[in-house]
């Protein structure tokens, strides 16, 4: 009985040796990956888009959008666009699927109404996921419509808004729901975004297209879809707009 039991561990011995071995037999470059060289991209510096930046909105013109009326009807102020109440939404001439999108957006800075009435616009992913813009500075609503929600499925993981007349950023990275070729949801859409520096929604997953009423559920379109903004009534202002097609 005791051999059995030391020829057990002797066994066990031999085994952890052996794979110990193994592993110093290796060379450095066995792990070394050359399969693809990653493009060269200039980082922006002072508030400038990268090197490979698709500018969508410069405060110059609105070249690169369009709305349901035909001609942007929104006013340009001090190098940014504003809402004006009932001209409409606006969307980018363009299609985006994957994206890496930088946004800057202020809410008036006299305060007018409360809750969802308050400052209140959104950036909708390919013109279906709605990523909330709203007052929310000491500003209660439903925290799955606050600013930084992705609107009516996830609430932020925290509130990192600035006082109404500040200018706030979005940085968001999207990945696109896809679908088969019959039309099929394959995986869902993701969203991360960081609102002023701050982590608000880490790789959530879409339910669908944002809904005001209902459940949201997939229904099959384009890999590319324009980019829009909307009008909500209240003259939201936006400005430095501009985004990277990535490969996720």
């Amino acid at each position: 009985m005791f051999w059995k039991t030391d020829k057990k561990y002797f066994v066990i011995s031999l085994f952890f040796l052996s794979f110990s071995l193994s592993g110093y037999s290796q060379e450095p470059k066995d792990t070394e990956d050359w399969s693809r060289k990653p493009e060269t991209v200039t980082p922006g510096k002072k508030n400038k888009p990268p090197s490979d930046a698709i500018i969508l909105f410069d405060g110059k013109d609105f070249s690169k959008w369009t709305s349901a009326k035909g001609e942007v009807q929104w006013k340009r102020k001090s190098g940014a666009m504003e809402v004006v109440k009932g001209a409409g939404s606006i969307k980018t001439k363009d299609g985006f699927g994957d994206i890496q999108l930088h946004i800057e957006w202020r809410t008036p800075k006299k305060v007018e109404g409360d809750g969802q009435g308050r400052g209140n616009s959104g950036i909708y992913l390919m013109g279906l996921y709605e990523v909330q813009v709203l007052d929310s500075w000491q500003n209660e609503t439903y925290y799955n419509g606050q600013a930084a929600s992705i609107y009516k499925q996830h609430i932020p993981l925290v509130n990192a808004s600035l006082p109404p007349g500040k200018w706030q950023v979005y940085d968001i990275l999207f990945k696109a729901p896809v679908f088969s070729e019959d039309h099929k949801l394959l995986s869902p859409g993701y969203v991360t975004v960081i609102q002023n520096g701050v982590l608000v929604q880490f790789h959530v997953e879409l339910k669908g297209p944002t809904l005001y009423v209902g459940t949201p559920e997939y229904q099959y379109h384009e890999a590319k879809l324009p980019l829009m903004l909307q009008d909500h009534g209240n003259p939201v202002r936006y400005r430095n707009i501009w985004v990277r097609n990535i490969e996720l």
